[in-house]
């Protein structure tokens, strides 16, 4: 029984970035493409001159321009189709960095459809977020003493800026900015959200038993996840399910039935639909992606 206990590969892990880092930035690459990969930590890129920046998150292609953002939260799929690696800025942060303070859960968990922000159309937004971008470049090139640490401060600070500016980002989140909630009932919806994604092989996960988890009716729980997440319970769940799934894909000694079986998936079938759906290729394909970008 122990020793099924330590294997129960259920259970939300978090990894280190890079396994000692948790924030790393990057620029001068000559190539203009980087294959579909995805990994454990989240990546903010701040484009780079030139008429042609594609870029891909998931199945969404954007065509952006110099002063642009593109955020890839962890374990989503991402490429640079063609755009300036040179003079482009790439900001890596670890999955664990996000989980060390309620306030930055909450943010990932708002904004994680947000993958773009255009200078174009949130031009006070991407000045502000790119102000802060050059100060972390020049302390992370600087190579001085803290580095890290201060260039998490200041992602700290490119995060709560984002956050400032979510009535104006409201209708890209498909957020009711009419909806304001107090920290009691975050706190409450984030409990129930950490339960979830460290008990994903529960019996019961069902939008009306976390309802009675959180202490509020099934309505009211599930008006409050929309207008939070974007998104409907069953397809939060989902999503969670294929953050799990991604994860364990990266070990090789797992077969596909187990990854479903601990990622929650109730059949293989199951499985397959919603991960294809979701990332567009079949689960082993996804997982060949990661060997070779390793």
């Amino acid at each position: 029984m122990d020793k099924a206990r330590k294997m129960d590969y259920s259970k939300y892990e978090i990894y280190d970035f890079d396994n000692s880092s948790a924030f790393n930035m990057s620029s001068g690459y000559k190539e203009r493409s980087y294959k579909t990969h995805w990994h454990s930590y989240g990546e903010i890129i701040l484009v780079g001159p030139g008429d042609t920046n594609v870029f891909k998150v998931n199945q969404s292609t954007y065509k952006l321009v110099e002063g642009d953002f593109v955020i890839a939260w962890p374990m989503e799929m991402h490429a640079i189709v063609d755009a300036d690696r040179k003079d482009s800025l790439v900001m890596q942060f670890s999955n664990a960095f996000l989980n060390t303070l309620f306030d930055l859960q909450r943010i990932m968990h708002i904004y994680r459809n947000l993958h773009v922000i255009c200078i174009n159309t949130h031009p006070e937004l991407a000045e502000k977020l790119r102000k802060v971008t050059m100060q972390m470049r020049d302390i992370f090139f600087s190579g001085g003493a803290n580095r890290e640490l201060k260039c998490c401060m200041l992602l700290m600070e490119f995060m709560l800026i984002l956050d400032e500016h979510r009535e104006e980002l409201s209708p890209e989140l498909n957020l009711n900015s009419q909806n304001a909630y107090e920290d009691d009932v975050m706190r409450r919806m984030m409990m129930v959200t950490d339960y979830i994604k460290n008990n994903l092989t529960a019996d019961d996960l069902s939008q009306g038993a976390m309802a009675e988890m959180a202490g509020i009716s099934r309505d009211y729980f599930s008006r409050i996840f929309k207008n939070i997440t974007g998104m409907n319970y069953s397809k939060w769940l989902n999503m969670i399910r294929m953050e799990k799934a991604t994860e364990l894909l990266s070990h090789n000694n797992m077969t596909l039935t187990e990854v479903a079986m601990y990622s929650g998936f109730k059949s293989i079938p199951s499985f397959n639909r919603v991960f294809h759906d979701e990332k567009g290729m079949a689960p082993g394909e996804y997982r060949t992606l990661f060997v070779e970008d390793k």
